[in-house]
């Protein structure tokens, strides 16, 4: 079923809206795969068991295999007569431990999960301390080197704006355009305990296919000294993705929120 596919259907039918967290290390990403374990399979087996009904869930967009999520938005019609609440907390008890419905609604008739979205919110984390952190493996990239987080914030400025983001994607989703507005781009160290943690928040009107990644590799290569601040917006302007960073690893991502113009100031 194509995602992007309507949400309407019968009349008699509910619109439900959830938010998700989950733990991505177990799962090959988002969509149904034949073979692999999948956020979107667990969830519909679940609803399934719950409801009786054999249906298709929507996110908001796909996260890849190890990928994390805070606040992933869900969207399903269904025909049960269980309120929201009931449905969260029967879904909590079906769902494996690494995936917790945090807030179910009924939305209006015509809320599409992915159509309706006007801004997303993703983190990256990385740790660049001397000693690995054997806890935080599975969370963030572990970087074998110190990295430089103030040239990294520097050079990132050229990025924040709307321009064709062609250097930063990956092929293999197939989009319109590759123009995108980036709203915020920050890149900041923790401090006491988390000094070892760089962290980079990026917030847009949408993404392109491993979009942050992309973005995050290209400012590791300015913060481990092989490029000058200069360089990204460069690689920006080549709208060519073999001028950037390579692709950072996907253990360190983590889909933050997805705003809805109800939710946006």
């Amino acid at each position: 079923m194509d995602p992007r596919a309507d949400l309407t259907g019968i009349d008699t039918m509910r619109n439900i809206k959830l938010t998700l967290a989950y733990d991505g290390t177990a799962y090959a990403g988002w969509q149904v795969q034949p073979g692999h374990t999948t956020v979107q399979e667990v969830l519909e087996k679940a609803i399934t068991k719950i409801t009786g009904e054999s249906l298709r869930v929507i996110a908001s967009g796909r996260t890849d295999a190890g990928v994390h999520a805070l606040g992933q938005v869900v969207g399903f019609r269904t025909e049960t007569h269980l309120s929201a609440d009931v449905l969260r907390r029967a879904l909590n008890a079906e769902l494996p431990h690494d995936v917790a419905v945090l807030e179910a609604v009924e939305a209006n008739e015509a809320f599409h999960p992915i159509r309706d979205a006007v801004r997303k919110r993703y983190r990256y984390v990385i740790h660049d301390g001397p000693v690995r952190d054997v806890f935080r493996r599975r969370y963030c990239w572990q970087y074998p080197g110190r990295l430089d987080e103030a040239a990294m914030a520097r050079a990132a400025r050229a990025l924040v704006g709307t321009h064709d983001f062609s250097s930063f994607e990956t092929t293999g989703a197939e989009r319109k355009d590759s123009i995108r507005t980036i709203y915020e781009l920050r890149v900041e160290r923790g401090r006491g305990e988390e000094g070892n943690l760089v962290t980079i928040e990026v917030e847009a009107d949408g993404f392109l296919y491993n979009m942050v990644r992309a973005i995050v590799g290209t400012l590791v290569e300015v913060g481990r000294g092989a490029k000058d601040e200069a360089w990204v917006a460069g690689v920006l302007a080549a709208q060519d993705r073999r001028t950037a960073g390579p692709t950072a690893p996907p253990q360190g991502l983590f889909l933050v929120r997805v705003d809805y113009e109800e939710t946006v100031d």
